[in-house]
């Protein structure tokens, strides 16, 4: 990379505030890294840091070039990632931004599935709320977002999206499983098991439930795994996606009931930072969440 040396050297001064603390920490002379800064503040005609007693601090220029170098380096690190990737995918990493119903439910089984057809692959998940999420990748600190009704940003594109049926989740013996789908109102005469308002689930639920009748949980909680854990035990009813709560169908520890209702769905979106390149290894990632999740909205 053309002058890499020069932006990873103000890149960790910026960081430290201080030249002797970045040489320290990047294991070269002071001297050297003050004249790469001399050189380039030359080349400006404006000066990059602002010398302090303590320290050193940006100057309005320097935080201009500062954002310009660090996204400089994350496509080097990106370009560098791909070249790698290019044999077969034998190396390389994926972070994913996403919320807890997910990782508690169908996204377990897509990163098994990866990780077994590509071994060598680092996956790192995040579980974050729908901001949070969102944040991850416009911000470079995520490949991608995988999360339910994400709100249009111009920073980000989206790669995939499918709508996913919303149903309440009971136990086997439950009174409720007698139907082959339930209203909304069939099930507010059971102790509710709720998402916190942190969760795109209770936003989805309460829309429903704004047309009949206010929701009064006696249970409420930001944990996906203590939500089904309370569902196994009758009367209890909460209310999850379809996929969500694919394995506890399988073993037949829960039931779904389909909610009746053309607002009865969530969408799920698949999104990757609108600007910049991706990574063999993501863009195979991506491949893995179309197979899996549209099977899934096909059959909900």
């Amino acid at each position: 990379m053309l002058h890499g040396r020069a932006l990873r050297y103000i890149d960790e001064v910026a960081r430290q505030g201080s030249i002797r603390a970045a040489a320290k920490e990047l294991n070269v002379a002071a001297s050297a890294i003050s004249r790469h800064i001399a050189e380039l503040e030359t080349e400006l005609d404006a000066p990059i840091f602002e010398r302090l007693p303590r320290g050193l601090r940006l100057t309005t220029s320097g935080e201009m070039l500062l954002a310009h170098i660090r996204e400089t380096l994350r496509n080097h690190d990106r370009m560098r990632a791909q070249i790698q990737s290019l044999r077969g995918l034998s190396r390389g990493e994926v972070t994913v931004a996403t919320m807890a119903t997910l990782a508690a439910g169908r996204l377990a089984d897509v990163i098994a599935d990866y990780r077994e057809a590509h071994p060598q692959i680092r996956l790192t998940i995040a579980v974050r709320d729908r901001p949070g999420v969102i944040e991850m990748v416009a911000s470079g600190g995520a490949d991608l977002a995988l999360g339910y009704n994400l709100p249009a940003d111009n920073r980000l594109q989206r790669a995939a999206e499918f709508q996913h049926r919303l149903g309440a989740v009971v136990a086997r013996d439950h009174p409720l499983t007698v139907k082959k789908g339930v209203r909304l109102t069939d099930c507010l005469i059971y102790p509710l098991v709720l998402a916190d308002r942190s969760n795109s689930l209770r936003e989805a639920v309460e829309d429903m439930a704004s047309a009949t009748a206010p929701l009064t949980p006696q249970v409420e909680t930001n944990s996906m795994e203590l939500m089904k854990r309370l569902a196994r035990r009758a009367p209890h009813v909460t209310f999850l996606n379809r996929v969500d709560v694919d394995q506890e169908l399988r073993d037949g520890d829960l039931a779904f009931l389909p909610l009746t209702g053309a607002a009865a769905r969530q969408r799920l979106s698949l999104v990757h930072r609108a600007r910049g390149s991706i990574s063999p290894a993501t863009s195979r990632f991506i491949q893995f969440v179309q197979e899996r999740f549209a099977a899934s909205e096909i059959s909900d």
